[in-house]
């Protein structure tokens, strides 16, 4: 038997259970997870609100860390490997997954650190460098820059040349975004204006945002000609209400970006980005920021903590 966390109704917090070892076989790869980190997906997930719904009861995450224990014959992988894991329901001591879900991470590279890596960079990197298309020497501005998501993005748009501005709330988060790498902060919790504060310094030409709603919307209109708009999430409650005609007047791009979704549209895209932050991780760019860590059996409290956006960085579990 293992202990798994479980999402038995919808809107509660994840309770533990004694369930059997997952069965190998069938092509795939059994880990025995050392680490995994809690997205804002996550919370959407035991809501119900999420767009990719689980039946009910579930085990909730969808990213961790730990070691091969056994895999098939010719696998890219094998027993003692040290791997992430990208596939739902990561909560758990042990887990069964396709050998695509799986890929070795640097010995250099924690399992704290692993575990958050997946979701959260490969979020940034493949929507910052194929559907931006940032340049050096462009302006990025960064909404919820103290998040587990954001922060990636600051760290990525510094290391791919760019100008960084991030937005956050309150000075500790400021300090921490600053650094990730960011050129400037703002503070939206003293910001009235943030469309004249971006605009005061010169404009952006691509907002990552994973905030929506108000910010979301005052960013856009701070867009430059050409600009790139990147819709990552909506922590704030809602999608922002775009200005449609002004994208038409200045050509401005607006990409929704589902990093999951590219399990089906394009996996080889999802491991080639891996492997280039892989190389970012070596080359010393990228230094991930983990949070709080916690031991499962406090994984209802780290859920309290997501929810009240108490932490910076990814909120990471330890089995």
């Amino acid at each position: 038997m293992i202990r798994t966390a479980v999402i038995e109704t919808a809107g509660s917090d994840p309770v533990l259970r004694q369930v059997p070892r997952p069965a190998a076989g069938d092509g795939r790869v059994h880990v025995r997870m050392v680490a995994s980190a809690l997205n804002f997906a996550d919370l959407l997930k035991a809501q119900g609100k999420y767009q990719e719904r689980e039946e009910l009861p579930f085990v909730p995450g969808l990213e961790g860390a730990g070691v091969v224990v056994d895999a098939p014959e010719g696998a890219s992988v094998a027993p003692g490997d040290r791997v992430i894991v990208a596939a739902p329901g990561t909560m758990a001591e042990e887990v069964a997954v396709p050998e695509a879900a799986v890929q070795r991470i640097p010995d250099e590279m924690g399992f704290a650190e692993a575990a958050g890596f997946h979701v959260a960079y490969g979020t940034s990197h493949m929507a910052l460098s194929g559907r931006a298309r940032l340049k050096p020497g462009e302006t990025l501005v960064v909404l919820g820059a103290a998040g587990g998501v954001g922060l990636t993005a600051v760290e990525i748009g510094r290391a791919m040349g760019a100008r960084v501005i991030g937005v956050a709330r309150g000075a500790h988060r400021l300090a921490v975004v600053k650094a990730a790498g960011a050129h400037e902060v703002i503070d939206s919790a003293e910001c009235t204006d943030l469309r004249a504060a971006l605009r005061d310094l010169g404009g952006v030409d691509v907002v990552y945002d994973a905030v929506g709603a108000e910010p979301g919307e005052a960013a856009f209109r701070a867009l430059r000609r050409g600009g790139r708009f990147l819709l990552i999430g909506f922590a704030a409650g809602r999608p922002p209400e775009l200005p449609l005609n002004h994208a038409l007047v200045k050509n401005i791009a607006v990409h929704g970006f589902y990093w999951g979704g590219y399990r089906d549209l394009d996996p080889d895209a999802m491991s080639d980005s891996m492997e280039a932050l892989f190389a970012m991780y070596r080359a010393g760019n990228l230094s991930p920021v983990t949070g709080e860590t916690l031991p499962l059996d406090r994984i209802a409290e780290a859920f309290a903590m997501l929810r009240e956006r108490r932490s910076v960085g990814k909120l990471v579990i330890t089995f």
